[in-house]
């Protein structure tokens, strides 16, 4: 296993009401939130400083497969046998129903934005769907059951298969060529040629047909997802933000691949105690939170979380 050594770089003014009540969260990658709540199958988008963009209330439970791209974000329902895409603003620009031209659809995969693969359960087969010109690509042969089907991924001739429990990777001739037991898988990510695997606590990254590595963990976290800039945790009805790229570069500076010392502490909870601390006003820790004020005293509405992370990333390359 491989843990990042991070340290927290702001609690994200969100109200602890609206984190309660989340059933997931996600963040794309311009520093947006999406809270999705079962209580009412609401999707709300908020900025980083928790004001609320928009929001879709839904009439079933959906499954959000991704928000890396915000201009279009995919929704797959089981229960109304149907995909929706939705724009930055929160209002549906497509629709696809199912339920006349398939069985019945477990799970649905967005490639772009005219394919998509769709696991059929009545036929058992992996379906490869032009839904522009509502056409059938593809068919293969899938004769597998998933208990708690949590999603599905497909990405260069490989087919990736996540449960609650475990993740598994097939070819297309239904060759199984990796698997792994993994506990409260919730959905894939992919950055780049990465695939990486969102569950409760964490987030793993998948070697192919090797291994997974855990790149951000904490047990006492009840929601984490990641963008491109860092990694976002909901633990005690707050919401933290942790920066990846400077620690992921001294990971691969110092070489690291194998399992930390039994006895070193958990750096995330270390870092949330010093964070209670003050900074040194000379310290780089100390430039920072003064950065942040003089950002935020100046005009609120520009201390983006883009904005944090870009100063964050000027103090840290001249101080630390």
């Amino acid at each position: 296993m491989l843990f990042c050594s991070l340290s927290a770089q702001k609690v994200l003014p969100l109200d602890t009401l609206k984190l309660k009540e989340a059933k997931d969260m996600l963040a794309d990658d311009y520093g947006n939130l999406y809270i999705y709540k079962n209580k009412d199958f609401s999707l709300t988008k908020y900025d980083s400083l928790g004001k609320q963009l928009g929001q879709m209330m839904l009439t079933v439970p959906y499954k959000i497969q991704s928000v890396q791209n915000p201009l279009t974000v995919a929704l797959f329902s089981e229960n109304a046998q149907e995909m929706k895409f939705i724009d930055q603003n929160m209002n549906e620009i497509q629709r696809v129903d199912f339920r006349n031209k398939f069985g019945f659809i477990k799970m649905a995969y967005a490639e772009d934005l005219q394919q998509l693969w769709l696991l059929d359960d009545s036929t058992k087969r992996l379906i490869q769907y032009n839904f522009r010109n509502e056409t059938i690509i593809n068919s293969y042969p899938f004769d597998a059951s998933f208990d708690e089907l949590s999603d599905l991924l497909v990405y260069e001739n490989r087919v990736y298969i996540l449960t609650k429990k475990q993740i598994r990777v097939y070819t297309f001739k239904f060759e199984k060529i990796f698997e792994a037991d993994l506990e409260n898988g919730k959905r894939f990510r992919r950055e780049n040629e990465a695939v990486l695997v969102i569950t409760d606590h964490s987030v793993v990254k998948y070697v192919p047909e090797k291994e997974l590595v855990t790149v951000f963990t904490h047990p006492e976290a009840r929601i984490v997802d990641k963008n491109t800039l860092s990694y976002f945790e909901i633990k005690a009805n707050k919401l933290y933000l942790y920066s990846l790229e400077k620690n992921e570069e001294r990971m691969q500076d110092a070489g690291l691949q194998t399992e930390p010392d039994p006895k070193q502490k958990d750096t995330v909870q270390d870092a949330e105690r010093s964070e209670e601390k003050s900074a040194e006003p000379d310290s780089p820790e100390g430039k920072l939170e003064k950065k942040t004020d003089d950002i935020e005293s100046k005009n609120p509405a520009e201390s983006s979380l883009q904005k944090l992370i870009e100063d964050s990333s000027e103090v840290q390359s001249a101080g630390v």
